[in-house]
């Protein structure tokens, strides 16, 4: 049985890998401040975890919950791009303050490996399609440039400290617990909520913005394989997390809108500063490398994440 630190435990990725090593039967520490995680996403699974209140700005702190640990998976960030465009500092603070703070402490407790929730975003706005690893990264936004900073800084700690590291570049995560209520929250998320509600959505631009939707149990399952993939194979670089397949927003709305039972339309607003128009990845590295595959298509993961928030919104009327 291995020992895991999830950083941002309290995230909607982080809880949902809190779960999955616990099904596995794994010991597991959490860290979160709830700057942007929520305390009710570990409620059932708080007792079964060692869980601190912790910042990764907190060195001290991030060096005492690496003690004793095997794997680091490192969720914790500030995300949004538009959020970064208002205020880059912050961005810039967490997101690469804090993950030098967790590869130092990592480092320090003898660690055997950290797993790097990367982005996407590191590619930019380019028209290759779809993306590969190989490309050149061109981020237009704080928060993709803090991203792919920290994406060099995993890299150099494997090189100059031996520090096994591997970073997923994560495609438009969605599914169940991923928080609908923030401005800056994922498109599924808001658009699922605001339409059971009988509210009408906005997109961005004129809808034909296309995203590799990837299914929560898809990137649970890439950064599981990260840890267990040989070192030969992982260490010291970089995996597109995705489906290799894209959907436009309005394909996304109208098939929302089918599952929801939502009868009104939407409407449209200005394209967002720092928005990438197109993504698309190229995931035949992770598959020749960790094993990985597509577990949950798009259709499926809409239909489990519609079926969650019905629940959420179904227990939110009786409490």
């Amino acid at each position: 049985m291995a020992k895991y630190l999830v950083t941002g435990a309290a995230g909607f990725i982080g809880s949902s890998l809190v779960r999955a090593l616990l099904d596995r039967g794994d010991e597991v520490r959490g860290i979160d401040n709830f700057s942007t995680g929520r305390r009710e996403n570990l409620t059932e699974v708080l007792d079964r975890i060692d869980f601190r209140e912790v910042s990764i700005l907190d060195l001290d702190a991030t060096r005492q919950a690496c003690e004793g640990v095997d794997f680091v998976l490192h969720q914790a960030a500030l995300p949004s791009v538009p959020k970064s465009v208002l205020d880059p500092l912050s961005s810039n603070r967490v997101n690469v303050d804090g993950t030098v703070n967790v590869l130092v402490a990592a480092r320090d407790a003898k660690v055997k490996r950290v797993v790097y929730a990367a982005s996407s975003s590191a590619y930019g706005d380019t028209p290759t399609l779809p993306k590969h690893e190989a490309m050149s990264p061109d981020p237009i936004s704080p928060y993709a440039v803090a991203k792919l900073a920290s994406e060099y800084y995993m890299t150099s700690f494997y090189r100059c400290y031996g520090l096994e590291t591997v970073c997923l570049r994560y495609f438009n995560i969605f599914g169940p617990r991923q928080d609908p209520t923030s401005p800056y929250s994922g498109v599924l998320a808001k658009f699922s909520m605001q339409m059971l509600r009988g509210e009408q959505p906005t997109i961005f631009g004129d809808g034909e913005t296309s995203r590799d939707f990837t299914y929560i149990d898809n990137a649970v399952s890439a950064n599981l394989l990260a840890c267990s993939a040989p070192a030969a194979e992982c260490a010291g670089r970089v995996f597109n997390c995705a489906t290799g397949r894209r959907v436009t927003l309005n394909e996304t709305f109208e098939a929302l809108k089918k599952l929801i039972g939502y009868t009104g339309t939407v409407k449209y607003g200005p394209e967002r500063a720092g928005d990438v128009k197109h993504s698309l990845a190229d995931i035949s590295r992770a598959q020749k490398h960790l094993g990985y595959k597509t577990l949950v298509n798009f259709e499926e993961g809409l239909r489990r994440t519609v079926e969650w928030y019905k629940s959420e919104a179904v227990a939110a009327t009786r409490s």
